[in-house]
């Protein structure tokens, strides 16, 4: 069984308990228009089977997809010698936020680590917790509802399904853990219904610098976004930016999805809920802000089944690795990319750029780095829904229901890029901060570049036809960023780098 669903999936978030204190803004007209709605950024999820048991090969095979393991994705980006090495993350902690949350993480997390043999977390259902364990821990800043649909007599129609929500909850959780094992979660969520008439980024931002000054997390990820051109201003998007200039103080490093939208972006709703398509090339906050990692997509072409290492499998489905004989990889068309109309272009991307670089002009470039994104390569996730849930999220024409979902979206590439980051941090002993400076160091180096990235050089992101894309190619590109890691070439170069080596 596989239903598939292309699906933009929308909340907002109601005010803060930091609002008292002066975090967030009073609410108001003219606030309320300034922002627009927080959307996760998976780009299309199907459910393959009902069952504890992970989907075999051939059932994702059968529904056009080729889903990967922990195993497959830690041997394709070469994440095992540092694993081996005892680099794990352990010692430090990653928050994800999310809206909502999912009141069934922690027995999900305990499924997903059952079928794939990874350590168990302090915090999973069932598991006795010990010295040494990793945690994974929840902190609710408005309470905590449960994963339910709105009520069929509700009066408030724009009341987002919160099981939608579970979905990018489950995804950012478990692959996260499964890339940095050793690491602690925080899963950071802020869990009120958009009815309440208060956007949600400005509350998002409230809980990242709450768990900043709180030292909560030495690592952010974040798999929202909206387009630059949706906010109301300029000003309005740069009011928000205080917790990304505190995480950098505090050696805090922000990843940010670029969005799955490729070239093109939505005003206010996306096009598929009646929203309309800016009128030109555009990219998505916060992945634009300079001061955060941005993160893009690939089609990754390689064997789901090999676990020891790299192997180009140019044979199976999708289609768009058939046609790409030989890449491992390619830029998926969903990839957020291309040029800031906010941020002027910042020093690290003034410098040198690999040899054949696309030109970055005088604004910002988007993405810096990428990985695994396109749903035909996405990544197993399990997925608990409630009975209420099940009526709201939809699957095709019918519910879905518990079982192993496959993935993709920028949100699978930022929560597996945050994992590989704690690694980093934990070879650093602490915090590394901004990242983006050492990684276009690192990439200005002709011998370091090749050993540490996989240069991603075939694709195109033109996701809307009116709107024109990009197409990736040597070096730095407006679809895949500088490209993948090498992991374990690249995660102690970039401590070094950090440090000025």
């Amino acid at each position: 069984m596989a239903r598939t669903i292309r699906r933009w999936l929308l909340a907002g978030v109601g005010t803060l308990s930091l609002a008292a204190a002066g975090a967030v803004p009073a609410t108001s007209a003219a606030y309320q228009a300034a922002y627009p709605r927080v959307r996760p950024t998976v780009a299309d999820y199907t459910q393959v089977t009902t069952s504890q048991t992970p989907p075999t090969q051939s059932q994702c095979a059968s529904a056009g997809r080729r889903c990967f393991t922990p195993q497959s994705i830690q041997a394709a980006y070469n994440v095992g010698p540092l694993h081996s090495a005892g680099d794990d993350g352990r010692g430090q902690t990653i928050a994800i936020v999310d809206s909502y949350g999912s009141d069934t993480m922690a027995h999900d997390l305990h499924v997903f680590d059952r079928a794939f043999g990874i350590a168990p977390m302090c915090g999973e259902e069932g598991v006795s917790c010990a010295s040494g364990m990793p945690t994974f821990s929840e902190l609710h800043l408005q309470g905590s509802p449960a994963t339910e649909a709105p009520p069929s007599t509700s009066n408030s129609p724009g009341q987002e399904d919160k099981s939608a929500w579970a979905l990018e909850v489950a995804l950012d959780v478990e692959t996260a853990h499964a890339m940095a094992p050793g690491a602690n979660i925080l899963l950071v969520t802020t869990p009120t219904a958009e009815t309440l008439g208060v956007q949600g980024f400005p509350q998002m931002m409230a809980a990242e610098q709450y768990v900043v000054e709180h030292h909560l997390a030495t690592v952010i990820s974040q798999s929202f976004a909206s387009a630059e051109g949706a906010f109301g201003s300029a000003r309005s998007l740069q009011n928000l930016r205080y917790a990304f200039k505190s995480a950098a103080q505090n050696g805090v490093t922000v990843l940010g999805s670029s969005g799955d939208d490729g070239s093109a972006g939505s005003a206010k709703t996306p096009v598929g809920q009646g929203g309309s398509t800016l009128s030109g090339p555009a990219v998505e906050w916060p992945a634009s802000d300079p001061l955060v990692t941005g993160v893009g997509g690939t089609n990754l072409c390689t064997d789901p089944g090999a676990t020891s290492g790299r192997v180009v499998d140019s044979a199976s489905p999708p289609g768009a690795c058939q046609n790409a004989p030989g890449q491992s990889e390619t830029g998926w068309t969903g990839s957020g990319g291309g040029y800031s109309s906010v941020f002027a272009k910042p020093d690290y991307q003034s410098g040198v750029l690999p040899a054949g670089s696309t030109a970055i002009g005088a604004m910002r470039g988007v993405p810096d780095i990428s990985l695994q994104a396109s749903p035909s390569t996405g990544a197993l996730v399990y997925l608990s829904l409630p009975p209420d849930g099940q009526s709201g999220l939809k699957c095709g024409s019918t519910p879905c229901s518990t079982g192993w979902y496959d993935i993709g979206g920028t949100s699978l590439a930022c929560p597996q890029w945050a994992g590989l980051v704690s690694i980093a941090a934990q070879i650093n002993h602490g915090g590394l901060g901004r990242i983006n400076p050492a990684l276009y160091k690192l990439a200005s180096n002709p011998a370091t570049y090749a050993a540490d990235f996989n240069d991603v050089t075939v694709g195109n992101n033109t996701a809307e036809t009116s709107v024109p894309g990009y197409s990736a190619g040597t070096g730095w590109d407006p679809v895949t960023g500088l490209g993948t890691p090498n992991a374990a070439k690249l995660l102690p170069d970039l401590v070094s780098a950090v440090h000025g080596g």
